[in-house]
C-alpha cells in the first residue's frame, strides 16, 4: 500500500507541475520528493472513505455501551456515512450549509418529508451527543430546524379484517402468529426470538426482550393462548423456538412478513404488516380506557410521546367525550 500511495503521489505531483516547469527541472524535483518518501511510510487516503472518521466510531462505540439495538446502531452508521460522502468532508469539518444542501438534494431526489425529518433527527443526536462530550466546539445542527411533514392517519385493522386473516390461514402456526401479533403487541424481531419457555400459558404472560435488551411482561389473550397450546401440541421436533420455520428452526422476520403479504391478498384486506398490529393493539387499549403510561409499558415505550404516535382516535370519539365532559 505504501509503495501504491508514493506513485500515486509521484504522478498527481507530476500531473499539478506539467504546466509551470520545464521537462528537466520536473524530473529534479519528483526526484528530490521520491527521496524524501523513502523516509516515510505513506499511505493513500481515501477522502470519500468515513468508516475510519474517528469521532463517528466513538458515537457507535458509544451507543454500544447504552445498549442501544445493533439495528438501530447499523441505521445511524449508514444515514451518517451517505451524508459524510455525499459532502466529502470528515465531521470535524461539517456545517449546518452541508448539512441542508445535503437534506435538500435528498428532498429533490424525491425523499419524503418524514424520512428526512428522520434523517434530520440522527444527525442532531449525532451532533448533540459529540457537544455534549467537547469533542466539536460547534453544533451544525443546532440551527436545523425540523422539517414539517404531513401528519397522516395511519390505519389499525378493524375486527373483521383479523378474522379474514385467521380464516385464510393455511396452518394453525399462522392463526397463532396472528393472534400472538394482535394480542401483545410485539415487534415482529420480539416474537421471532422468543422460545417456548418465555410463554406462560397458565397465567397468560410472556417476557420479551425488547430494544435496548430491555424486557418486558406483555399478555395474551384467551384466544392467544389457546391457539398456542394447540400449535405447540402439535410440533413433533424439539425446537426451543416458540415458532419454528417451514423446515427451518426458527421462523424469521422475513417468514413472517411473505406469510402476511400472501394472507392480504387472499383475505383481501389492505396494508398488512406486523407493525400495524402494534397499533391496533395500543389505539384498541387507549380507546377501553387503560392510561396511557400503561399502553407505553406493553408496547416497550420509554416517552409517552412514542406511545402516542401509535394510538389512532376516532373523530367521532373524540366529539362524543367532549360533549361529555365539557
Amino acid at each position: 500500500m505504501a509503495i501504491e500511495a508514493k506513485v500515486t503521489m509521484l504522478r498527481g505531483l507530476e500531473h499539478e507541475l506539467s504546466t509551470q516547469i520545464t521537462a528537466a527541472d520536473m524530473q529534479k524535483v519528483l526526484a528530490a520528493v521520491a527521496d524524501q518518501l523513502t523516509r516515510f511510510d505513506v499511505q493513500q487516503i481515501d477522502q470519500t472513505d468515513d468508516a475510519k472518521d474517528d469521532l463517528l466510531d466513538a458515537y457507535m462505540a458509544a451507543m454500544q455501551i447504552q445498549g442501544r439495538s445493533q439495528k438501530t446502531i447499523e441505521r445511524y452508521t449508514y444515514i451518517i456515512r451517505r451524508m459524510m460522502q455525499a459532502v466529502k468532508v470528515s465531521t470535524r469539518e461539517i456545517t449546518v450549509y452541508h448539512l441542508r444542501q445535503y437534506l435538500a438534494e435528498e428532498k429533490a431526489r424525491g425523499i419524503a418529508d418524514s424520512t428526512l425529518e428522520g434523517t434530520r433527527q440522527v444527525f442532531s443526536a449525532y451532533f448533540n451527543w459529540l457537544q455534549r462530550e467537547g469533542l466539536i466546539g460547534q453544533n451544525p445542527t443546532a440551527n436545523l430546524g425540523a422539517i414539517k411533514c404531513a401528519k397522516k392517519i395511519k390505519a389499525t385493522y378493524s375486527d373483521i379484517d383479523i378474522e379474514r386473516l385467521k380464516r385464510k390461514c393455511s396452518s394453525i402456526r399462522d392463526r397463532a402468529i396472528i393472534a400472538f401479533l394482535g394480542s401483545t403487541g410485539c415487534r415482529i424481531s420480539e416474537m421471532t426470538q422468543l422460545n417456548r419457555y418465555d410463554v406462560d400459558l397458565a397465567s397468560l404472560e410472556c417476557t420479551v426482550l425488547g430494544k435496548g435488551n430491555k424486557e418486558r411482561t406483555v399478555y395474551l389473550t384467551a384466544v392467544a393462548g389457546m391457539l398456542i397450546r394447540e400449535y405447540l401440541g402439535q410440533r413433533t421436533d424439539d425446537f426451543p423456538a416458540l415458532f419454528a420455520g417451514k423446515g427451518t428452526e426458527r421462523i424469521s422476520p422475513q417468514g413472517v412478513r411473505a406469510m402476511l403479504v400472501k394472507l392480504a391478498g387472499t383475505a383481501h384486506v389492505d396494508h398488512v404488516h406486523p407493525h400495524k398490529f402494534r397499533r391496533t393493539l395500543a389505539t384498541n387499549l387507549i380507546r377501553h380506557g387503560m392510561p396511557i403510561q400503561e399502553v407505553a409499558a406493553i408496547l416497550g415505550h420509554d416517552k409517552l410521546d412514542t406511545t402516542m404516535q401509535y394510538v389512532v382516535l376516532d373523530k367521532t370519539e373524540v366529539k362524543h367525550s367532549y360533549r361529555k365532559y365539557a
